[in-house]
Formats: C-alpha cells, structure tokens, sequence
C-alpha cells in the first residue's frame, strides 16, 4: 500500500527563490503575459476584466489557450467577519444526476482555479499564496519523515466528508504528491483526508496530517500578502500553488471557477 516514492521527477520551473509566492497584475490584454507568468511563478492577477461570471470564461480560455479541455460550475462564496482560510488546494469529486443523466461538478484532478474578487472586504481578508513544490522539496532536509510521508502513504483524500450528499461512497485513494501520466506533479493539500479505513498505519497517518496541518499554518504568517481588488481575477496552477487568506470585517464575496488542462491527471 505504500510503496516508496517516485525516483524520477521531470524537471519543472520553480523560479521564486520561497515557498511565498507574489503573483504579477497583468491587464487583460496581455494574455501571452499571463501565461507565462502562470507558468513560470505558479500564479498571477489578471485586471481589467469586467465583474460579472461570464468574465471567468474570457479569462480561463485567455490563460489555458487550446490546452482547455474542461471547465466546472461558478461556485459563489460569501462570507460575513470572515475567520482566516488556511492554505489549500481546490480539489473535489462530485458527480450529481440530473434527469437521470450524471454530470460533473467538480474533478479531483482540476489543475487551474480562477478566483473573481465580485466585493472585497471592508477590513482585512487579504490573499496569500504558497509554492507547494518548493516547501515540499524543502522538507527532505528540513522534515524527511513528512516529506516521506506526503510521497508514499496512501490516504482516503475526501474521507473526512464523506456524508456529503453527491460525494461517492467509493473511498478516493492518493497520495499527498503524485505525478500525472504527462509528467507534472500534484501536491495536495485539503483538509478532507483521513486514513484508508482499516489501514494498519492509521496512527502513523493521523499523526503526520496533524504535523502537515501544524506545519502549514506554521508558515502562513511568513508569507507575503496581496490584495485582490474588485473584478480582478487571481488565477492559480492548483498543481502547484496553495492559496488561502485572511480573516476580515464586513463582507466579502468570490466567484469561483475550476478547470482541466490537456496537462491534468
């Protein structure tokens, strides 16, 4: 169940010298721009686009070229003196029926998320990110049994969730950090996971979650922050990059937007 991690890694660009990632402001028309920011820094800010849901499309197929190949429901989020969202990774299998038919709201395997500032908060709630690839890879010195862990224990990725109504009863099994079949890695990060029911390593897997959580919440004051303005579009390789922020007053309102590129799982 928990062979030993990959010994071939493709090589990737990692250009930020931190984990803290500070993505660029790039007007709309410049998209060629976008891009290769998003390639080379994992995430970055498009301005200029209008507020509304339609704007996420404009800006998914401006970012992602003929590389798209999926786009997933608008998700809408309020929140009202909002606590702190820690740092994560959009990630979700829900398949709902519809008429008889099933259709597919959201993919464990989305690879681009684009968030729409629609009303920032009165006070606080400012974004930060976080380049995955890089702390994972920083852990080898720093934590090898983490960094261990996160390569080759098997865990129920949306355990903890499990009676959500449209989530399949099927137990999602993965690791932490895994490769594609096109060579680019995912490391993971929700707070869904949970040992594979009746693994024999369940101590030791409750164990390093709790040290991943602590050591993710550890970081997150270092990081820098940036503050997404309305109708700005912050967009992110959810592959790569983490992204959370902090609490606020008054109210705060995003829109939403997941997507697969030919490069997913």
């Amino acid at each position: 169940m928990h062979p030993h991690a990959h010994s071939h890694r493709p090589q990737e660009d990692t250009a930020t010298s931190g984990p803290g990632v500070s993505p660029a402001r790039v007007p709309r028309e410049r998209a060629g721009a976008a891009r290769e920011l998003l390639r080379r820094d994992g995430a970055v800010v498009l301005t200029g686009h209008e507020n509304t849901p339609d704007a996420l499309v404009v800006a998914a197929a401006q970012v992602i070229g003929d590389r798209l190949r999926e786009l997933y429901p608008h998700r809408v989020r309020t929140s009202h003196d909002g606590g702190p969202v820690h740092l994560h990774a959009d990630s979700f299998d829900l398949v709902v029926d519809i008429g008889g038919v099933p259709h597919r709201r959201r993919h464990p395997d989305e690879d681009l998320v684009l968030v729409q500032c629609v009303r920032p908060a009165l006070q606080g709630g400012d974004s930060f990110a976080l380049d995955a690839y890089a702390f994972v890879d920083a852990l080898a010195s720093t934590d090898p049994a983490l960094h261990s862990f996160l390569h080759g224990s098997d865990v129920d990725l949306y355990g903890a969730w499990a009676d959500l109504r449209g989530l399949p009863a099927r137990p999602r099994v993965g690791r932490h950090v895994e490769f594609t079949r096109t060579g680019r890695r995912v490391v993971r990060r929700t707070d869904g996971a949970l040992p594979l029911h009746r693994d024999p390593d369940t101590e030791h897997i409750r164990t390093q979650l709790a040290r991943l959580n602590d050591a993710v919440h550890g970081i997150e004051p270092s990081l820098p922050r940036f503050r997404v303005a309305e109708g700005d579009i912050l967009v992110l390789d959810n592959y790569r990059c983490w992204h959370g922020r902090d609490g606020h007053t008054g109210e705060r309102t995003v829109r939403i937007l997941t997507a697969r590129s030919a490069e997913a799982g």
